[in-house]
């Protein structure tokens, strides 16, 4: 496949009993079947809400065992304050980078830059995994549209005019 989504691999080691035309971009944990909804494309969204909601269920027992773990610390008001905070914030902006990456491609140097936030708001990010999940498989709208684009900009090139234009009689 070539660098970009939705396109097919022409290089010179391709067979050439392949189907033409652009194929869809796997989706984490759905494969291609997220295009016909078929081979278990119900129940793998089932099984990706249900994990995504179990672990943000357990990451947030470890954050209260780590938030309990600071209590018997005593390490002040301040310390407790700031991490629940850092936390808060992180697994909100989190769940809204991660929203917006479901609809549209996410820019490489922001995601970089972001990783640090996205790792400690990881309780975000599961939560849109969830969300999204109920919704559709998360990211198969973006794909969706890519593959069909993709698919129509195949066929306007691969389709051929009938006859000569040369010999096509004028209107007089």
């Amino acid at each position: 496949m070539s660098d970009e989504p939705g396109t097919p691999d022409t290089s010179a080691g391709s067979t050439g009993g392949a189907p033409s035309g652009p194929r869809p971009e796997p989706l984490r944990f759905f494969g291609t079947s997220w295009v016909d909804h078929d081979h278990g494309y119900a129940l793998r969204r089932v099984g990706v809400a249900a994990g995504s909601l179990a672990a943000a269920v357990i990451s947030c027992l470890i954050l209260r065992l780590a938030y309990e773990g600071l209590q018997l610390a005593d390490t002040g008001t301040f310390v407790t304050v700031l991490v629940v905070a850092m936390f808060a914030i992180c697994s909100a902006l989190a769940f809204r980078t991660t929203w917006d990456g479901f609809g549209k491609r996410p820019d490489p140097d922001r995601q970089a830059s972001l990783r640090g936030l996205l790792a400690i708001g990881f309780v975000g990010s599961l939560l849109a995994y969830f969300f999204r999940a109920l919704i559709e498989a998360p990211g198969e709208r973006l794909h969706r549209t890519e593959f069909e684009t993709a698919v129509q900009e195949h066929e306007r090139r691969t389709t051929r005019r009938t006859g000569n234009p040369s010999k096509k009689k004028r209107k007089r």
